[in-house]
């Protein structure tokens, strides 16, 4: 990439950012459109300040002075951001730029003055950017960039005009959004994941940049900048600023009532705009569960230390406690007392190479007392979800970011991660191996050009790795362990020779499965594709792919010995009532398993993880052999055959047949996709 081009997809990840970090998709709906910044540059200067002034008053007239004053700490809080913490909070984007510490002061300054501009509750927002003191080195800047990259015009304006133009981001988030009510607004920001975020979040990279017309998409694409540098510096920006959540939830108000509710007919940019009817003063009303959610994290990021390349939170007992407390009083008045709660510790973005979270005896035993199941901390992307009920003492959590080495001088496989030391102490004692699973949801990176059904956390030990497999959660994988060590996401592409029979319709689904680690070859690079499945094979795909493996689990069966390879996920299958066995004594490992016992033990297991998972008993009814279906088994095959988990074959089910490995692979892979 030439240095010409690593200057211009710096300028488009500042803008994008700034889209992003101040609340999107509510901060950037017009405000800035408001004080005159649209379309072109000749717009940007031919703005009517009197029309300009009118309408931010209409605007800002629906908010208290609470709610301007929410605003304006916002803004505070953003420009007390040191250099030093936009640069690491840039570090993915920059990363992959070369920029000189001029050129990314200039850069930083642009990105806080387009941001603090959105909230900004008065006129001053066009003369922040318009009458800044660096407006003619921003400009001087961008048409430097512009000329080294070929793209003509690139200016203040055009950036501006990517974000407020006519044909911009703004302008098409107001189509989305109308009609929306001022509930789906705040549930925006509190779920940035939902699929309305999802389809914000496409907008904005499918939006125009420059006279070029080309998109951000595609510009960042053909420049290598990904989105996951992207929203590593979003997640990074927003997890140092405390009080985003609260502007955003003003902004979102302020804008509901003056161009979103229903009564309101004008636009931002539209002549008029500004003195259009439809405004009200209540402020916007949370659901229950929106409280709930916002209850639900715990904001420590003012309590990290860093001594040594060592971050440490220095948590408080009484204010932990009263966060718990807090969450289970928003889970009772939201009527989900009693469910599995999480409180989630924001470390915020962390620059050390090692975190520790120590929890009290006092902190641990009040959430038990509390309710709540699961202590979760989450940094730089990384959540850990510990559940806390197994403790009865102080634990300590400690996760190191270790070298890529660690990993890539054991493998040829592609990283799609950092690679994590996950460390835990009880009562100052280390501890590998957990009653109740710790579950580790790590970022994603550098995935452009992988597949990810292909990819799967990966475990070292002792120099060899062993996947685990892992369910994808956008840009993130999550994997519980009821063991820790050294933890990196890889694509696992595993091939065999002996698939082409069976290619059509399970050579993928083979692949996917053997990738997570839940079913294996036969030696030599040979699948067996045809062959039979046991009893034992199958619990251990089960229990493999459904990242169900606990080692704390037992077994009663006589025919199961301790030592055999498959007593860990026979007795993890019987302790869920996924398996009952051929008896109560007798598990009959060897025995193949016939189709309807596979069906069985899948809907049994699927059913443990999801519980509201419904059965349509008239589901078996489609099969000309329903009746050869054992009593005990109805239910299940009902199950699996309702959901397509299970499919008959010209109107047969063959309850009694075996079935084969490849079978038995097409039919996890169907399970680990259940939604």
């Amino acid at each position: 990439m030439t240095l010409k081009k690593k200057l211009v997809v710096s300028t488009l990840a500042v803008s994008m950012a700034a889209v992003a970090v101040a609340g999107l998709p509510l901060s950037s709906k017009g405000l800035a459109a408001q004080f005159g910044i649209v379309g072109t540059a000749s717009a940007a200067t031919s703005v009517d300040f009197a029309s300009l002034k009118e309408r931010a008053t209409k605007l800002y007239s629906t908010l208290t002075d609470a709610d301007k004053q929410t605003l304006r700490d916002f803004r505070t809080e953003l420009q007390t951001l040191s250099r030093e913490q936009l640069e690491a909070d840039f570090a993915p984007v920059l990363a992959q730029l070369e920029l000189s510490a001029e050129q990314k002061s200039t850069l930083f300054d642009l990105y806080l003055e387009v941001v603090s501009s959105i909230y900004t509750p008065d006129l001053s927002a066009v003369k922040d950017i318009l009458k800044s003191p660096n407006y003619e080195a921003y400009q001087a800047l961008l048409k430097e960039i512009g000329k080294q990259a070929g793209v003509t015009d690139l200016s203040v304006e055009e950036v501006y005009s990517f974000i407020f133009g006519s044909n911009g981001v703004e302008q098409k988030l107001i189509n989305l959004l109308k009609g929306k009510s001022e509930t789906d607004l705040a549930d925006l920001i509190i779920h940035p994941n939902s699929e309305l975020a999802n389809q914000v979040k496409t907008i904005v990279l499918d939006s125009t940049i420059g006279t070029a017309n080309y998109s951000l998409r595609a510009s960042l694409a053909n420049l290598k900048i990904t989105k996951d540098m992207i929203a590593a510096t979003k997640n990074n920006v927003e997890s140092r600023l405390t009080n985003e959540k609260a502007a955003a939830l003003v902004l979102a108000k302020a804008y509901y009532n003056a161009y979103l509710k229903s009564s309101t007919t004008t636009e931002p940019g539209t002549p008029g705009s500004g003195s259009g009817s439809g405004s009200v003063t209540t402020p916007p009303v949370l659901t229950v569960d929106q409280k709930l959610a916002a209850a639900a994290t715990y904001d420590v990021s003012k309590l990290v230390q860093v001594v040594d390349g060592k971050a440490t939170v220095k948590l408080v007992d009484t204010d932990t406690i009263n966060a718990l407390a807090n969450l289970a009083a928003a889970a009772k008045a939201a009527g989900k007392e009693g469910t599995a709660l999480t409180l989630t510790l924001n470390l915020g973005t962390i620059t050390a190479p090692t975190v520790e979270v120590p929890l009290s005896k006092a902190i641990v035993e009040a959430a038990k007392t509390n309710g709540i199941a699961n202590i979760a901390v989450t940094f730089n992307g990384v959540t850990v979800t510990i559940p806390v009920s197994q403790f009865s003492t102080a634990i300590a959590l400690t996760v190191t970011t270790a070298k890529p080495e660690v990993v890539t001088s054991v493998t040829k496989l592609k990283l799609a991660s950092d690679v994590y030391e996950f460390g835990l102490s009880v009562d100052g004692v280390a501890t590998s191996t957990f009653k109740q699973p710790i579950t580790i949801k790590l970022p994603l990176k550098n995935t452009d050009g992988l597949d990810k059904e292909l990819l799967s956390v990966a475990k070292l030990v002792y120099g060899s790795l062993q996947f685990q497999g892992g369910v994808l959660d956008g840009e993130f994988i999550v994997e519980p362990r009821d063991t820790f060590s050294s933890y990196a996401v890889l694509e696992n592409k595993v091939n065999f020779t002996d698939i082409a029979s069976v290619q059509a319709w399970a050579g993928k689904q083979i692949q996917v499965v053997a990738a997570k680690g839940a079913i294996e070859g036969v030696g030599e690079g040979k699948f067996a594709p045809k062959s039979n499945v046991t009893r034992a094979e199958f619990a251990k795909m089960l229990i493999r792919a459904l990242n169900l493996e606990n080692n704390s689990a037992v077994q009663s069966f006589s025919d199961v010995s301790s030592t055999a390879w498959y007593a860990p996920y026979v007795a993890v299958a019987a302790e869920k009532g996924i398996i009952t066995g051929r008896s109560a004594a007798k598990f009959d490992p060897n025995a193949t398993i016939t189709r309807a016992e596979m069906a069985t033990m899948i809907s049994r297991a699927v059913k443990s993880i999801n519980p509201a998972a419904t059965t349509n008993v008239t589901a078996i009814s489609q099969f000309s052999d329903a009746a050869k279906i054992s009593a005990s088994l109805r239910d299940g095959v009902a199950f699996a055959a309702d959901h397509n988990l299970v499919i008959g074959n010209a109107g047969k089910f063959n309850p009694n047949d075996t079935a084969t490995r490849a079978e038995a692979a097409v039919i996890i892979y169907r399970t680990i996709n259940f939604k």
